[in-house]
């Protein structure tokens, strides 16, 4: 697996700006659990800020559960309604877990996707999409017309409701998205590529919340290898399959690391976070 500079060599001279500004959709009234977990881990992969967009009842819960992220506040009490402001400010951006499937998230969703294909200034941003915002995905199919640059993570039923039965390097050829197929051996496909297969994990990671984690540990890679490249002239950005590859690849060794310290049957996606 190729080693980015950004996780291994970091200036004495460098502040957090460095690494990476990235914007994490999720949550609602309910399963605030899930947004808690993908922001730790990733803060834990090393972003440098993290700000996360919540319903408003979760203000108190994030603000006490993670300290060191930022919050940007939903105009509605329970559920994703509206978009965070300044969207361009984010090297990369993350929506999905615990997000629930209201009417007006998806509204909301379709909205997000739509104007980075519809080419504003934020059209280049990665865009991870999970849980939730596949679903949304799977009930209004036309957003896969969105999906162009996203890095989608379904597991087998999400990528089910989303494709059938369809191949998955044909989906993404014709959608031009990495598609980042969980199971086992999580099969990481791109647009004209070679599928590129993770053997890192355990059984120990079949647990509420560990693709929650592995959104986070995405986002932040995304975020810290697009900040990177602003501030190294001579860094050649990874491509998104790479880089997704990478963050699963380190995911399957926290939960290798986690099961070590405990066991096959008492891991929670919890210590796969305190492992990476």
């Amino acid at each position: 697996m190729e080693q980015f500079p950004f996780l291994y060599n970091r200036d004495p001279e460098s502040h957090k700006g460095y690494y990476g500004h990235a914007l994490l959709i999720a949550g609602s009234y309910g399963k605030m659990g899930a947004a808690i977990l993908a922001a730790r881990a990733c803060l834990r992969s090393g972003v440098g800020l993290l700000t996360v967009h919540v319903p408003r009842s979760a203000v108190t819960i994030m603000q006490t559960a993670i300290p060191e992220a930022m919050l940007s506040v939903d105009d509605n009490e329970t559920v994703f309604t509206t978009l965070p402001a300044h969207l361009d400010n984010f090297d990369a951006i993350a929506v999905g877990p615990g997000l629930g499937t209201d009417e007006q998230s998806r509204n909301v969703l379709e909205k997000l996707m739509y104007n980075r294909v519809g080419f504003l200034e934020n059209a280049d941003t990665p865009l991870v999409v999970d849980a939730d915002g596949l679903n949304i995905m799977s009930l209004r199919s036309k957003l896969l017309n969105y999906a162009s640059g996203c890095v989608l993570t379904p597991h087998a039923k999400e990528y089910e409701r989303l494709f059938g039965d369809a191949d998955p390097q044909a989906m993404a050829d014709r959608y031009s998205t990495v598609i980042v197929k969980k199971s086992h051996r999580t099969h990481i496909y791109a647009p004209a590529s070679v599928a590129m297969v993770n053997t890192t994990g355990t059984p120990a990671m079949a647990t509420a919340g560990s693709g929650d984690v592995l959104t986070g540990v995405i986002l932040s890679l995304l975020a810290q290898s697009r900040a990177y490249s602003r501030h190294h002239s001579d860094y050649t950005t990874p491509n998104l399959q790479a880089i997704a590859a990478h963050a699963v690849n380190m995911h399957g060794k926290a939960g290798e690391r986690a099961a070590s310290l405990r066991s096959q049957y008492s891991v929670i996606a919890s210590d796969i976070v305190e492992s990476l």
